[in-house]
């Protein structure tokens, strides 16, 4: 197999699609320093999107055409049910020596590089934190995809938080952890704030607190080395307060239910990705 290597030094990243997703990488892409703007190029009608991507100095191109024309690596951020069609109508461009990635949640591999003729791909699954540099993102290689390319995307997604290599077949789960998961840490926020608003704390002291509660241990648990079990068993005193309150969460199936959540997200992602 002829190999192709993406100059490091000089390549170009494209995106099609320029959705709040692309701008959240792109953006992060520059913020970090790993790419300046210069070589960061998308295409879009839409004023406002424009608008978006130039305030930190990408280049818009016409067509998206002309995007993979001038890219080394594409990065393809559109819609799931568009995503096909996309790569069905650009096929002619993109060559091997071109890196091909998809954000497109539930759109596998074999499907992009069919569409694509070409198995130079990356599939990544990013999640909404990116919009603030805290993606929990994970990626999976296609046939053609050499260990510089996936260094290559590591760098370009580890700009916006994150991100570990896994095979395809465990993207289900993915989906219902990380893709779903923040939803599912909203919603213990709100509910923590409102338990402080009905405990007599003003609602935006609550919800600053809740806020704050949640990323400081989520902040100890990713840098502290230790279980989340031993940070737990750290804060609750023998007869204190924080184990009165586990043993509610206890009676209440929290555990079961978060676990719950995440197969169940991960059941529908499946089905969802054979229809």
């Amino acid at each position: 197999m002829e190999l192709f290597p993406i100059p490091s030094e000089t390549y170009k990243l494209g995106f099609i699609g320029a959705g709040k997703m692309a701008e959240s990488i792109a953006s992060g892409v520059v913020r970090s320093g790993v790419l300046p703007p210069s070589r960061i190029i998308t295409s879009h009608s839409n004023p406002v999107r424009r608008d978006a991507f130039e305030s930190f100095g990408v280049t818009l191109l016409p067509r998206n055409e002309d995007v993979i024309k001038d890219s080394d690596v594409v990065i393809f951020s559109v819609k799931p049910h568009v995503v096909k069609g996309v790569l069905l109508q650009l096929k002619p461009l993109l060559t091997k020596k071109k890196l091909l990635v998809s954000v497109a949640a539930g759109v596998k591999l074999k499907d992009l590089e069919e569409c694509a003729d070409q198995s130079r791909f990356i599939r990544v699954m990013p999640n909404t934190p990116s919009a603030v540099g805290e993606a929990a993102s994970v990626m999976s290689l296609g046939g053609s995809a050499t260990v510089e390319d996936a260094d290559l995307i590591a760098q370009l997604f580890g700009s916006i938080g994150k991100i570990w290599r896994a095979d395809e077949k465990l993207f289900d789960a993915v989906t219902g952890l990380s893709g779903s998961g923040p939803a599912y840490i909203f919603l213990a926020i709100e509910a923590l704030a409102d338990g402080g608003v009905a405990a007599g704390l003003p609602r935006e002291l609550a919800l600053g607190l809740a806020s704050q509660t949640v990323l400081g241990a989520a902040t100890m648990a990713t840098k502290t080395g230790k279980h989340p079990g031993q940070l737990k068993d750290d804060v609750a005193s023998p007869g204190g307060t924080t184990i009165a309150g586990i043993h509610e969460l206890e009676k209440g199936g929290f555990r079961g239910t978060l676990m719950n959540a995440v197969i169940a997200a991960s059941k529908r992602s499946k089905e969802l990705s054979q229809s």
